[in-house]
């Protein structure tokens, strides 16, 4: 799954909608569709990673590389194209991201070494990110009624179950269709064609842009700063999503590794189930609890994470498929409520002049969470091997989410 708010991993975008401003149900849910095709793409080389790795002989601490290029990528477009549609318009940067995206799953198609497949997720990285920005503000101006809360809610929903849907569609397919490593592709390709006819001809322009665009203005570093007022409430929701956001990398980095020499199941669908019951759980929690206070979430999503992970660690001691699903699912349940929670606590406590500088920063922290943890249980994998690592990061990440749910919990009190 990846952060909007509440759970897309991108800073939603500061233009302000103004009068005039077109309201299309139909363009509303055309821009949906793309958010969810294009987090589909980020979740469908996760279940292929296993293959990759068997054809191409790279360690498991390199395949940890090559997913979180992604979120680099993510990172480097948060930091200075965060704003690019406020100063040319949704449309162009909604096309102009979804043509990048389309041009990442041709080198996915083509891939024929590691450095580029490494490519491959770095320019899809990159071509998400510009996206999702775009997309999170273009939702709240082309809602009907441009609910910002119902808005958010659908962009949340969108990406989680996208992330999750493409992995099982790809492990699908790679489990019983030919050609395994191009035919996700191609699919998801010809679904990216449609969309980006659809949004050419149908989605109105919501910005108004009047200034003449200058080139060496487009990009432009986004500064970072904290307000001394919403401090604590930042580091408690950083801590939140740390603890979230590293558990779900690891799944999306190692999920079918995990299925494969944890369990001893060598099948593509599983691995793509896996992050189903993590991601889509995620996504299925929030919008079952939407109504929670943001503390609340957060502690409920703290003790999740705990007892999810400990399930998954015993069925790991056990050999148990079923407690390893059951365990993800209640991991899942924890993902989301305590990402929704994290996100939550930052968005109410940071002044509305402040708001867009603060969620770069959160939605950078969050991004980092996604990866570098992953990089660094992929090294420590190839010394200690992948059962001992999953276990060591298994009680690092309790630790975390205990610490959090003890901060949290004091906050409220």
């Amino acid at each position: 799954m990846a952060p909007q708010a509440p759970a897309t991993l991108t800073a939603p975008e500061s233009a302000a909608p103004v009068a005039g401003q077109p309201r299309s149900p139909f363009a509303f849910w055309v821009v949906t569709a793309a958010t969810a095709l294009a987090l589909a793409a980020s979740g469908t080389p996760s279940p292929l990673y296993v293959d990759y790795q068997a054809r191409w002989h790279f360690s498991a601490a390199m395949l940890t590389v090559i997913y979180a290029l992604y979120a680099g990528g993510v990172v480097i477009t948060l930091l200075f194209a965060g704003g690019l549609s406020d100063r040319i318009g949704r449309r162009p940067v909604l096309l102009g991201s979804v043509l990048a995206l389309l041009g990442s799953l041709v080198v996915f198609l083509f891939a024929d070494s590691t450095a580029w497949l490494c490519v491959a997720r770095l320019v899809q990285g990159l071509a998400t990110g510009v996206f999702t920005g775009a997309a999170g503000a273009a939702l709240t101006e082309l809602h009907p009624r441009r609910d910002a809360r119902i808005a958010a809610l659908v962009n949340s929903t969108s990406t989680s179950m996208g992330i999750a849907c493409g992995a099982v569609l790809a492990g699908a397919l790679a489990q019983w269709a030919p050609f395994p490593l191009q035919t996700p592709y191609l699919v998801l390709m010809a679904i990216g064609l449609v969309l980006l006819a659809v949004i050419a001809a149908k989605v109105p322009e919501t910005v108004p842009v009047r200034a003449p665009i200058r080139v060496g203005t487009l990009l432009r570093p986004q500064r970072i700063h904290i307000p001394a007022s919403m401090r604590g409430q930042f580091v408690l929701g950083c801590l939140g999503v740390l603890a979230a956001w590293s558990v779900g990398g690891l799944y999306l980095g190692l999920g079918g590794n995990l299925a494969k020499e944890l369990l001893h199941i060598n099948n593509h669908l599983v691995a793509g189930l896996v992050i189903l019951t993590v991601q889509g759980v995620g996504g299925l929690s929030q919008l079952a609890c939407t109504k929670l206070p943001a503390r609340t979430a957060s502690v409920l999503g703290c003790v999740a994470l705990i007892t999810g992970m400990a399930l998954v660690a015993c069925s790991v001691l056990f050999t148990s498929a079923v407690l390893f699903l059951l365990g993800d699912a209640v991991t899942g349940v924890g993902f989301g409520l305590a990402f929704m929670g994290g996100t939550r606590l930052v968005t109410q406590a940071a002044p509305a002049d402040k708001r867009g500088q603060v969620l770069a920063t959160y939605f950078v922290i969050a991004y980092l969470a996604i990866s570098l943890p992953v990089i660094g249980a992929g090294v420590v994998s190839t010394q200690i091997g992948l059962s001992a690592t999953f276990y060591l990061f298994a009680a690092v990440m309790a630790v975390i989410a205990l610490i959090t749910l003890v901060s949290t919990a004091r906050s409220k009190r």
